[in-house]
């Protein structure tokens, strides 16, 4: 079974530590789901960084990419996202370089802006004097698509200044150029680095390396101009950062420039989906998702998910909830049926290319079974609206 049709599906994985179990038994799973996905037919597997969180094994995705790599044949793999400043431009080329030397044709170097700099500042401000805040803006539906008011909170920052301490960032330190990093890995690639003489810079994990580059990012600012100023494809989260999706895609394209790699803008939009056979089923694999959320926003870290039966039983607050909110109502959560209804909403509203899922779950298994219900429902609404010549239709540019 392919998934096929205009818009292609690709996944997520955070590699999240199951309940109960290690960070290796995360890795592992992320192999099988990775493995599942190809069977499925997703087009692409990515996968993310996050440090010094006890719930999530993936901090590492040079190396995770090339074991997903060796343990698949087809699916396209890659990083989403490689974390600038935390990891340098020369490293991140040289590593996904080396991935795409033994697996051409099937590497994606995706790029984030991890803004250490300012989170430092932010950690050393005082806190701002108690005050009436100013309303937020209402909930929209634009086209039957749900874009929620941003979640409004001042979450503990220790976590992120130690990590910042850890890699040698300094509050004093001068904030990096992103464009200039960017511009440095394709160079690198690209054959066209300098040293400050001009003598030319041999980097041959590299040169001339089969990557195809892709920005991240969750607003209208540095990582959409980047992205459409360079000529790249763009990754824009509605999972992460529902309020600001549509800003954030109409940032990009009114960037875009056309490049040498890319004629025209492509944009991948992220959603958070669980599917089972039942919406009843669906929403109890769900229900620890608020609680995984708000530890990430209050700066506890991503931890463990809690089961089903613990999340039924945890008692909220008004204050917690409005953390949270924005992420849990726009969670697809449902019959295969009815996820598929809500994403074609999302492409449709976006303008997507392409979608990107991602899906937690207590167990593994119900992971892996929300992966394949999704890719046959998607297959076969597409070829429903479509036909057989769907694909053949989609203008992928030079996208692979």
């Amino acid at each position: 079974m392919t998934v096929h049709g205009s818009i292609p599906l690709s996944i997520l994985d955070l590699s999240p530590v199951p309940h109960g179990g290690t960070g290796a038994d995360a890795l592992r799973n992320s192999v099988d789901l990775a493995r599942a996905a190809e069977r499925a037919g997703y087009r692409r597997y990515w996968v993310a960084e996050h440090h010094l969180a006890s719930g999530v094994a993936s901090s590492s995705p040079g190396v995770l990419v090339g074991l997903i790599a060796s343990a698949t044949s087809r699916i396209r793999v890659g990083s989403a996202a490689v974390q600038l400043p935390v990891t340098s431009p020369l490293q991140a080329v040289e590593q996904f370089g080396t991935v795409a030397a033994l697996h051409p044709g099937r590497v994606n170097l995706g790029l984030g802006r991890f803004d250490l700099h300012k989170i430092l500042r932010l950690a050393g401000s005082a806190p701002a004097p108690d005050a009436e805040p100013p309303p937020l803006p209402p909930a929209r539906v634009v086209d039957g698509l749900l874009v929620p008011p941003p979640a409004r909170f001042r979450g503990d920052l220790s976590t992120y200044v130690h990590l910042a301490g850890l890699i040698g960032i300094r509050p004093d330190d001068p904030a990096p150029d992103y464009d200039a990093q960017v511009g440095s890995i394709l160079d690198f690639i690209g054959g066209a680095a300098r040293r400050p003489d001009g003598t030319p810079v041999t980097v041959p994990a590299a040169e001339g390396a089969d990557l195809d580059v892709w920005i991240l990012g969750s607003s209208a600012g540095e990582s959409a101009r980047v992205a459409g100023t360079r000529g790249l494809p763009f990754a824009a989260s509605y999972h992460t950062s529902p309020s600001t999706v549509l800003d954030t895609v109409d940032a990009y394209r009114r960037a875009f420039r056309p490049s040498a790699r890319l004629a025209a803008p492509y944009v991948v939009v992220s959603a958070d989906v669980v599917v089972a056979e039942t919406q009843e089923r669906a929403e109890r694999l769900a229900a620890p998702y608020a609680q995984w959320v708000l530890d990430i926003r209050t700066g506890v870290g991503a931890r463990p998910y809690v089961t089903p039966e613990q999340a039924a039983a945890r008692e909220w607050t008004p204050a917690e909830r409005a953390i949270v909110a924005d992420r849990v109502e726009t969670q697809f959560v449902g019959t295969p049926e009815a996820v598929v209804d809500r994403l074609t909403t999302l492409a449709r509203v976006t303008g997507a290319d392409e979608l990107l899922v991602t899906t937690i779950t207590t167990d593994h298994a119900d992971r892996v079974r929300s992966t394949e219900l999704l890719a046959d429902a998607w297959a076969e609404h597409a070829g429903a609206r479509t036909g057989s010549t769907a694909q053949e239709s989609h203008p992928e540019a030079s996208v692979r």
